[in-house]
């Protein structure tokens, strides 16, 4: 096949089915029985799913001592509930299968932007004013994971932190955005995910769009991983990484295979097309998947060192209502906006230890920035000049061990 017959593919219907008055249902064939006996397994591993996870989310919320870590938590631990009942949703109205894949990575996105403001949590914990920026400021220059690894970073850059954050929270917006858009292609029936990489179709723009996001997202996880590993390392971040990470991508190859497999192992039936077929695969297989999932994430977010005796627990209605309330996500990215407002201002404080011009004789203005008075970590000495990065870093730990 050639590149214009990939781009000519027509846009083939995903259901032969029209509506729910279908023989399908009411008529007595094998293709019935086994969708329902599939049902039901879906069904069962849904409300273990449940199960699982309304209890680790009990088990929080009755120990909800700390609100910025545990509400993040708790947003991450809906997760698998989310994609279970969709899934079984989806299968179950395998008409609208499209809508409900659109809506499910939605939650996709909030907790991969849950799970970083978790990492910030984290790593403040680990400095006396719970500046997370204290932390970075220590850090020395490096090379940026692959594929960029042929660029250098600088920590203690003023932009370099709310960079990162960017890169995260940027597809708790676009996502929304690209699932809103869709839904209305598909309406129209314009979206055509059938067609593959026909340019005529708006799936192959909003795949793409979608996909870079989410793959942004999970590189600028990474970066902040791979930065502050060591002063994390007690609170097992990498398993919680991998559990987020291993769902986000295991249900992209999953959902890759199948359709790959669509006309070749994959066929229709007498009320089935392919499309179906491996959309109904995906939906069982995720809802099995995410039983599993529903134990690890109780293994990886333990609500045990929660548990401090004579703590002033918020309590578990509260817990629920900072789970479902998303201020501190806009918080944080109209913080960053700011910023880079600041930034292409020009403001030297947004731009950390960057110079200023020169005068005619040669000399500075005035002196380089340094980095504390970036980041306003000690106001009294904002005109103070720090002779070299060196030194501050002395400085900075100085502070960190009194």
């Amino acid at each position: 096949m050639g590149l214009q017959d990939m781009f000519d593919k027509p846009c083939i219907p995903e259901n032969k089915i029209s509506d729910g008055t279908s023989t399908f249902w009411t008529s007595e064939n094998e293709h019935l029985k086994t969708y329902l006996i599939t049902w039901a397994v879906a069904g069962v591993c849904m409300i273990l799913t449940l199960a699982v996870s309304v209890f680790t989310v009990i088990q929080h919320s009755r120990s909800y001592i700390n609100r910025k870590e545990q509400r993040q938590i708790i947003r991450i631990l809906y997760l698998p509930p989310v994609y279970s009942i969709l899934s079984f949703l989806s299968y179950r109205y395998f008409l609208y299968y499209t809508y409900f894949e659109l809506v499910k990575v939605v939650y996709e996105a909030v907790a991969l932007s849950a799970f970083m403001l978790l990492l910030l949590e984290y790593a403040a914990a680990f400095t006396p004013s719970g500046n997370v920026q204290q932390i970075v400021a220590r850090k020395d220059k490096g090379k940026l994971p692959p594929p960029w690894c042929c660029f250098r970073y600088r920590p203690t850059k003023a932009y370099f932190l709310h960079t990162i954050k960017w890169l995260v929270l940027q597809y708790v917006i676009i996502r929304p955005l690209v699932t809103i858009i869709a839904i209305i292609c598909e309406a129209q029936g314009v979206l055509c995910e059938s067609a593959g990489f026909n340019l005529r179709y708006a799936s192959v723009y909003l795949s793409f769009i979608g996909t870079f996001s989410m793959l942004t997202a999970m590189y600028g996880l990474i970066l902040f991983y791979l930065l502050t590993k060591k002063e994390l390392e007690n609170r097992r971040p990498l398993s919680k990484f991998l559990c987020i990470k291993l769902m986000v991508f295991l249900g992209i190859f999953q959902s890759f295979i199948f359709s790959s497999l669509e006309g070749h192992v994959i066929h229709e039936t007498e009320y089935l097309t392919e499309a179906n077929v491996a959309n109904g695969l995906n939906a069982i297989l995720t809802c099995v998947e995410m039983a599993i999932f529903s134990f690890l994430y109780w293994w990886a977010f333990p609500s045990v060192e929660y548990r401090t005796p004579g703590a002033k627990r918020l309590g578990v209605l509260r817990a629920l209502a900072d789970s479902i309330n998303y201020l501190d996500f806009a918080h944080e990215i109209a913080n960053s906006f700011r910023f880079f407002m600041a930034y292409f201002r020009g403001d030297v404080r947004a731009h950390g230890h960057g110079h200023l011009p020169r005068n005619p004789s040669g000399r500075r203005n005035q002196p380089k920035t340094y980095i504390e008075q970036a980041y306003n970590l000690d106001e009294r000495n904002q005109h103070h000049v720090t002779p070299s990065t060196e030194n501050l870093m002395e400085t900075l730990n100085e502070r960190r061990d009194v």
